[in-house]
């Protein structure tokens, strides 16, 4: 995940798992496992110095060996370039239309729209529909609030397995395809 995603999830109001997005409930320590984790020993795979597991992370930051070692075991799997992430929609967080928070899922976007705008008039594009390939990008909705409580009140893909690609003539013929296969 990366940070602001992370971040969202953690918000104290509400942490979540950043999965399934499911509340998360304060934990206790493992005590058992950090005392396992201070007695392990191994080996530093870049220059074969022995170290206990919990001091690990802080020697292979400053390993000029390791960070040879991790670099030269990235360019043995790496067989092309990295595909340009800014070709692909982001389907998954979204921005409030009305005050540009940013990093909503489908259910915090709603969560957040009713608590913050829900008097706000202001017509919006829909930044979840405007994501999708058959959304348009500059229609904008003459109730905002009222378009999110019915058209988003779940996501899709918690529910449906979603080719985004395919149309919709595609996508029925594949879900009349398993009914038939699931009698």
């Amino acid at each position: 995940f990366c940070t602001p995603c992370l971040q969202e999830c953690l918000k104290p109001k509400k942490p979540v798992c950043g999965v399934c997005r499911s509340t998360l409930s304060p934990g206790s320590r493992a005590l058992d496992l950090e005392k396992q984790i201070e007695t392990t020993e191994t080996t530093c795979s870049g220059c074969n110095k022995k170290m206990y597991l919990s001091k690990m992370r802080s020697h292979a930051a400053s390993c000029s060996k390791y960070q040879n070692y991790i670099m030269e075991g990235v360019k043995a799997v790496t067989k092309e370039p990295l595909h340009n992430t800014r070709n692909f929609p982001n389907r998954f967080t979204f921005p409030c239309p009305y005050c540009s928070e940013k990093n909503f899922d489908q259910e915090g976007l709603v969560e957040h729209c009713k608590t913050l705008h829900s008097m706000d008039a202001k017509q919006v594009v829909c930044p979840i529909c405007a994501a999708m390939p058959w959304g348009d990008p500059n229609y904008r909705s003459a109730n905002f609030m009222e378009h999110l409580q019915r058209r988003h009140r779940f996501s899709y893909d918690t529910f449906v397995v979603c080719d985004y690609d395919a149309d919709e003539d595609d996508m029925m013929a594949q879900v009349l395809m398993r009914s038939l296969r699931d009698k």
